[in-house]
């Protein structure tokens, strides 16, 4: 019996089982006579056996095709078995069975254009049709099964735009695992004579049902219900499929059900010729791209530029004489593209009425948000747009104080008034994890006290966090909207905006939360459920609200935006981002004022290229976006796996697991680690993302380096990218992060893998031929990043100049940023100098300047803030080269003491 605990995901279960299975027939095939084949034959016979589960959701090879493949074995026909099978791998690693037809039979004799087949250059694969599978579910019999391919298969024609195959299972619980286990499916057809449960006992398959509820919630459905609740359920898991409802039930007992994603109903017949022509419909509403094609044939239109632009068309290239290695490099069409116009097809990002707006609003159906807006220079805007078309000056701003600068700079932009939130800090790896919702709630309950709840504007978070943090999104707006029911919030997606297409990260993105929780508050059931919490609650002081899980009044409004950058997790070039809104007063209250916003920081002259991008990642996550997060998965767990059970690399590096990232108390479900070497892969991970307060992204691994004697900053530059040509991003003191994402491949991996083992083999030469002082100096570097680590420092507080009263945090980090313009407001003192001397004698140091070190890469000071011995003492501490807004020359920037007493007497007039 083959191990499937030993595989992530049924997807590699299914491939490495092909691969298994070419190799054991060729070791068959090569025997001879000799040798005693008996061990051969069971390991081929056990992989038939766990194939013959997996091949019934797939329509290539197709299980009529894998039958004929075993029985040739069995028959003892190994060197017919073998070519088969070598074809099936062969095609399904290369996808040339998306192309064109794979014949198996040794007697057609095209293996060579088989093979030139997955060599196809990029250009000539784009002229082939796209392939999809369709799903059709009913209990039927080898005979009707038969039948009802044919006639899907008679209804395609030359002219279609795809080619599809269909797929058939006979229940429900094979519908949930076929639509989650095979990404080709692109739509699905609800027959009438579907039964319930499975007859498949794989594990690695009936894993899927978990994220339906289980076999428990299975068990509560009624038999006439099957149709619409299987469409309503695969709405939540593959919200961007088709599905297709055939039912003999009347018009009103159907118009009754929740159908989910079903498009369209036919009744008491089976139009075969409708039903192929609406599903082709369907897939094309996600294949267009109103942007990307307008921009493509304005490129193939003649015209004449007298507009700005001389590259336009490529003209200041082809007539130059020195700079034609550019028009070589990239080529004719990036330049027949490039325009300024916004007519003759095209449109204007600014005031968007035709393909950008169409683009637009299909992104939006996308991600599931109400409105969806293009950004062509980064999230860093996205963000400040955001916060000046909501913020008004004096509003209160509860903010994550480890957020990305650009949200410290609308701060200042908008004159919020700033109240900061301390991420429960990763000591030992120099890194902030995220906010706790206790915290977030005491302040909130404090600015309640303090009568200022009116003026809380919105809640700031970054989800998930550059380490992979992710928040319960759904209960932190439950229970803030419970203490003020018309918060606005910020979710900074930067590096999350793949997680709509996997069912398990969806439902801790913004726009999914939003959503769910307008349906929830809108049903009387939770109309009760909120009564009968107030009535419990009367009464009840801060301790308790803290300590309880708080419901929002029915009538809170949603209002909820979330940005994304397209270009760091989907296929977009880069700074192409988007903006996602499902905000119930956008329309009446903030419409104007965002468009404002809008027009404020967008360029009239926004890069057409950036825009197309987005169009045609929108096309691919809805089309195929569920199948690469899943690769993207699997990658990354591959990598987890290979560190974490090769012995020479435990020596060096170690893998930080949701344990070592996330405290205990965060952790409700217990969950600690994706892999555990002993035990395999952990069986509750669906059970952390369900109920932990933080789960963590498991596509982005962060590997301890401190046992090697180098920090995290020289690993990544002078060791991975200068030695190996390996690029990552963040670092911290001791760690660095390696991010999959939907690019990286199997080999991309394995070549890692390769370099990690390189590093760890020379570190051992290094230290077998060491002298013993050059060990005690390696064992003293590694003790200086493992142990000998400063503690991260909270922030400190606003200087009483910057705060409208002491009884609560905020501070007017606007007037702190313009006072510093004036340099006779500021002086320099030295980090071990003057500016001890200034604290020691009692006095309050205020910087006045952003102080950025990278890493971390968010400001350890504002303007405004009090400078604490904490502070100081990280900054001593720090060795990274980077640090925006310190001189070290120079020294810090402050305020000198007549400003600062000016100020105050200023911000006590005004208030």
């Amino acid at each position: 019996m083959l191990n499937e605990n030993k595989y992530y995901s049924a997807i590699q279960l299914r491939s490495d089982h092909w691969n298994a299975l070419r190799e054991d027939l060729r070791r068959l095939v090569n025997a001879g006579q000799s040798r005693d084949t008996s061990k051969d034959r069971a390991a081929v016979i056990a992989l038939f056996d766990s194939l013959s589960l997996t091949e019934t959701f797939w329509a290539f090879p197709g299980v009529q095709a894998f039958d004929h493949i075993r029985r040739q074995f069995e028959h003892g026909n190994y060197t017919d078995a073998a070519f088969s099978v070598e074809r099936v791998t062969r095609a399904l690693t290369s996808g040339a069975y998306r192309r064109r037809h794979i014949p198996l039979d040794r007697e057609v004799s095209d293996i060579e254009d088989y093979e030139d087949e997955a060599m196809q250059s990029v250009e000539a694969r784009a002229l082939a049709k796209p392939y999809f599978e369709v799903m059709i579910v009913d209990d039927l019999n080898e005979h009707q099964e038969r039948w009802l391919k044919s006639n899907f298969q008679r209804m395609q024609r030359p002219e279609d735009p795809f080619h599809y195959q269909p797929v058939i299972v006979p229940s429900f619980e094979d519908a949930l695992i076929g639509v989650l286990f095979n990404y080709n499916i692109q739509a699905i057809v609800v027959r009438p004579g579907l039964r319930l449960r499975s007859k498949v006992e794989s594990p690695v398959l009936t894993r899927y049902l978990e994220l339906v509820g289980g076999a428990d919630y299975l068990n509560t459905l009624q038999n006439d219900a099957y149709g619409p609740e299987l469409c309503r359920l695969i709405a939540e898991v593959r919200p961007e499929l088709d599905a297709y409802l055939v039912t003999d039930r009347s018009v009103e007992e159907i118009a009754g059900f929740d159908l989910g994603i079903c498009r369209r109903v036919f009744y008491n017949q089976e139009d075969f010729v409708e039903l192929h022509l609406n599903i082709i419909r369907g897939v094309q509403s996600r294949y267009k791209t109103p942007f990307f094609t307008a921009l493509k044939d304005f490129s193939a239109q003649p015209t004449g530029v007298f507009h700005a632009m001389p590259i336009s068309r490529g003209k200041s290239i082809s007539r130059s004489h020195w700079i034609q290695d550019m028009g070589a490099f990239y080529g004719p069409n990036i330049f027949l593209a490039e325009t300024s116009a916004t007519s003759g097809g095209l449109d204007s990002l600014l005031e968007p009425h035709g393909p950008i707006k169409e683009a637009q609003e299909l992104a939006s159906r996308a991600f599931g948000s109400k409105q969806t807006f293009f950004a062509t220079n980064g999230t860093s805007t996205c963000n400040k747009i955001v916060v000046q078309a909501l913020v008004r000056p004096g509003d209160i701003v509860l903010v994550d104080r480890d957020c990305h600068k650009s949200h410290h700079y609308g701060m200042v932009l908008a004159g919020a008034q700033v109240c900061y939130l301390d991420s429960y800090p990763i000591n030992e790896y120099s890194m902030y994890g995220a906010v706790p919702l206790h915290e977030i709630k005491h302040q909130l309950l404090e600015l309640k006290a303090a009568g200022k709840l009116d003026k809380v504007r919105m809640l700031l978070l970054t989800n998930c966090t550059f380490d992979g943090i992710v928040y319960n999104v759904e209960r932190v707006m439950e229970e803030c909207l419970a203490i003020k029911p018309d918060l606005i919030f910020l979710w900074d997606e930067a590096w999350f905006a793949f997680a709509r297409f996997s069912p398990t990260y969806r439902k801790r993105t913004g726009m999914a939360a939003a959503n769910t929780l307008r349906r929830r508050l809108r049903s009387e059931k939770y109309a009760q459920a909120y009564a009968a919490q107030q009535a419990e609650l009367a009464d009840a002081d801060n301790e308790t609200l803290l300590n309880t899980r708080l419901l929002p009044p029915p009538d809170a409004r949603v209002r909820v935006y979330t940005t994304q950058s397209t270009h760091k997790t989907l296929t977009s070039l880069r700074q192409g981002s988007m903006i996602h809104v499902n905000d119930q007063e956008f329309k009446g209250e903030v419409e104007q004022a965002f468009h404002e916003a809008y027009m404020t920081h967008t360029s009239t002259s926004p890069n057409y290229q950036i825009i197309a991008s987005l169009d045609v990642g929108r096309r691919q996550v809805e089309l195929e976006g569920y199948e690469f997060v899943q690769r993207q998965q699997e990658a990354a767990m591959s990598l987890r796996k290979a560190i974490m059970t090769h012995p020479l690399l435990q020596k060096y590096f170690k893998v930080l697991t949701a344990a070592d990232m996330i405290p205990e108390a965060h952790r409700e479900s217990g969950f600690s680690s994706y892999y555990d070497a002993d035990t395999g892969w952990s069986g509750d991970q669906h059970d952390s993302w369900v109920q932990d307060e933080f789960a963590l992204d498991a596509t982005r691994v962060t590997l301890a380096v401190g046992h090697t004697g180098w920090e995290g900053d020289t690993f990544k530059t002078k060791i991975l990218m200068d030695k190996y040509g390996i690029q990552i991003n963040k670092t911290s003191r001791n760690t660095v992060l390696f991010m999959t994402n939907i690019g990286t491949t199997r080999s991309s991996i394995a070549y890692l893998i390769e370099v990690l083992v390189e590093i760890a083999k020379d570190l051992d030469d290094l230290l077998d031929d060491a002298s013993r002082m050059e060990r005690l100096g390696f064992e003293r570097r590694v003790a200086n990043l493992m142990e000998d680590l400063p503690p991260l420092p909270d922030f400190s507080r606003f200087h009483d100049a910057f705060r409208a009263g002491a009884e609560t945090p905020e501070g007017d980090i606007r007037s702190a940023f313009f006072l510093a313009y004036d340099d006779n407001n500021c002086d320099y003192l030295e980090l071990d100098g003057s500016i001890k001397a200034a604290m020691e004698s009692g006095q309050d140091v205020v910087s006045a300047s952003f102080i950025i070190p990278y890493p971390p890469g968010f400001p350890i000071l504002v303007p405004g803030q009090v400078i604490s011995e904490e502070i100081l003492a990280f900054m001593r501490a720090l060795d990274v080269s980077e640090i925006h807004g310190y001189r070290p020359e120079l020294g810090l920037r402050v305020f000198t003491q007549e400003a600062l007493e000016a100020q105050t007497k200023t911000n006590r007039k005004s208030n």
